[in-house]
Formats: structure tokens, sequence, C-alpha cells
């Protein structure tokens, strides 16, 4: 098991009146890729602006390598930062741009170059030492950008949105040179996004982030397949959520009917909140399932079909490589296992914190 490189401790930080991360603990393991994922607030880039020191925090401690960072500046940290703007020197070449952090640093030329030429392939961009920035496409800048960081050999990587700006399929290209450069390199990487796709894709470890506290945090299969409440279910991913009454162990009510599910210790005829995905939902003939309903929506998606069906006064998504046409009666079925139960949160606050049980 790899060890702790960093810890973050009881970070507090407040701008003005406004709270944005509240006594956030968190650790992250040598050699992760580990992402911060939430919508825009929640403090997900406040958290990686203190670990990279261009933020201190009001409260709490940031330990890197058992060394505690927290009033260290950036540069006397041994990580770097690939921002979604790239901000490369304009009228440097690429060579310069790689090499500005080494030269500070008093490296000789021909380490220099050598790193400079090292970094380049990594990133695929062998020869383009001597042209200019405004001369490449977005994606070619953002791979200089992320040269520029690892010729210095940081421990840890920080990636704040630095796809944000490029189109999904250049995307996607990046995604899998990303993870296989932290293969290549060993080194730790913390990415902050706002796309559930992309922290799927990528992670060992996601840290679903809401309002300044951690919500969840797993692998990404739990995070999907298990989530903790209401708000990580809808923000990752589509998902049925529904308001039911667990009237025993393993037994749910749902719009008026009994589905049986594997969850126990809710207690009895307690109100829970459901969630069911999408691609969970069996549609068979009316009288096979356990409610009924009426197909009212119809998309064709390339892998699946998109329906929706109207049962029991409820609009159910269901993603299915069978077609069912728009008028058509169907029978709803789940399986137990894919019944996920969550516990309702009492207040708005305590929606926010995310009860974690």
């Amino acid at each position: 098991m790899n060890h702790n490189l960093v810890t973050l401790t009881d970070i507090s930080k407040s701008f003005g009146d406004q709270l944005i991360l509240d006594k956030l603990n968190l650790s992250i393991r040598e050699n992760e890729f580990l992402t911060l994922l939430g919508p825009s607030g929640c403090g997900k880039t406040t958290t990686l602006r203190i670990l990279g020191g261009f933020e201190a925090p009001d409260g709490g401690q940031v330990i890197f390598d058992g060394q505690d960072i927290t009033n260290l500046p950036p540069n006397k940290r041994n990580l770097n930062t690939v921002f979604q703007k790239y901000a490369l020197f304009s009228h440097m070449n690429i060579e310069e741009n790689i090499a500005f952090g080494l030269k500070i640093s008093g490296k000789s030329a021909s380490y220099i170059k050598d790193k400079v030429k090292y970094a380049l392939k990594l990133v695929n961009l062998d020869g383009y030492e001597n042209r200019l920035p405004d001369s490449l496409s977005g994606g070619q800048q953002q791979r200089v950008a992320i040269a520029r960081a690892i010729v210095n050999e940081p421990r840890l990587l920080l990636l704040d949105e630095p796809l944000g700006a490029l189109d999904l399929k250049l995307r996607q290209d990046m995604q899998y040179e990303l993870i296989r450069l932290k293969n290549e390199l060993g080194i730790t990487f913390i990415y902050v996004t706002h796309d559930q796709e992309e922290a799927l894709t990528m992670s060992d470890t996601i840290v679903v982030m809401n309002q300044g506290y951690i919500q969840q945090m797993g692998s990404p299969e739990d995070i999907y397949n298990e989530p903790q409440n209401a708000f990580v279910a809808d923000f990752i991913g589509e998902s049925n959520i529904i308001s039911g009454i667990m009237l025993e162990d393993k037994l749910v009510e749902i719009l008026g009917a009994k589905f049986p599910c594997v969850d126990i210790g809710f207690g009895k005829n307690k109100p829970v909140d459901v969630v069911i995905r999408p691609e969970d939902v069996d549609l068979l003939s009316p009288e096979e399932g356990t409610i009924q309903g009426v197909v009212t929506h119809l998309i064709f998606k390339g892998v699946h079909y998109e329906m929706e069906v109207e049962a029991n006064g409820f609009e159910w998504l269901v993603h299915s490589t069978d077609m069912f046409p728009v008028g058509q009666k169907v029978g709803i079925h789940v399986n137990p296992f894919d019944i996920q139960i969550m516990h309702k949160p009492e207040s708005e606050d305590e929606e926010a914190i995310g009860v974690n049980e």
C-alpha cells in the first residue's frame, strides 16, 4: 500500500463572509490519481490552490511527505500546477517555455536540453522545440503546459480543469495521455473537474465535493454504484431518485408497489430515497412487471435507446438495448441488487454535508 504523500487536516477557508471550505480533511496516497469533482463553487479549486500554495488557509495544516508546508510559497513545494489557461509565454519558443523552470533553478544547458527532449517525447510533440505557441492547436499547447510541469520532476502534479477548453475528441485523447503519463512517471496526480465522465474515466479515487464538504470519497465504481446520498447519485451520471418507504429489511415500497432489495438496517416503515440507474430498469411485458407504465419518449443514443416511461405518477428514465415504441404498455422490473437505498436528509444543512452512514 502506498503511503500518504499529502494530508490536509481541518482546512478552512472563507472569502469575506462566505465559507468555502469547512474543516476539510483529505489524504492522498503516493502515485494516486485523485480527482476532486463537484459543481462550480463547491471548493474544489480552492482546495487545489491551497495545496499549490497560491492560497493560504484560514485554519488547518497541509502536510507533504511528513513536512508541514502550510506556509511555504509555491516555488518551495515539490509540486507543479497545470491550469486551464495554459499561460505559455508567447514570445518564447516551445523549448524555452518548457525549460523556464529548469533555468530558474540553475540547471546546466545540456541537462535542460535532454530534459526538454524527453518531456516533448512523453507528450508526443517530438521536434516541436523551435515552434512558437501561437502556431500550435489548443491540444498541443495544453501538452506543452503539461511538459513544462513534468520536466521539473514534481512528486505531485496539480491539474485544474486542464482539458476544459478542448473539444470532446481531443479531451478523450488527452485523458488517455494523462493516465499513460501518470503510469510512466510515477507522479501523484490531483485533478479538478466538474465533468463526471472525465472523473470516472481517469481516477483511482474520486472525491465528490459540494458546498465545501466532501460528500463521498471512493473508487469510480463505488461512487457510481453505491452513492451515499442523493447529491452524489444525481451528480454522477443519470439516476431515477424516488421517495420510498423501507417497509422492513430487504423490502422497499416505491410508488405504491413493493420491491425486494438487498439493503438492511434502515428500520421499519422509514422514509428513504431510492436510487435506480436508468440501465438497471428492465422493461418487460406489462403482466411481468412489478408496476406497469407507458413509454412516453424514445431517443436512439447509439449504444442504447433512452426512454421515458410514465408509471405510477413517476417519469422513469430507462436505458436499454431493446426498443419499446412510444405509447407501448410495459412492465417495470428492477433486480433487488440494483436498488440503492439512502437515508433522506432531515434538513437543508444535512443535505449540504451529506449524511455518511
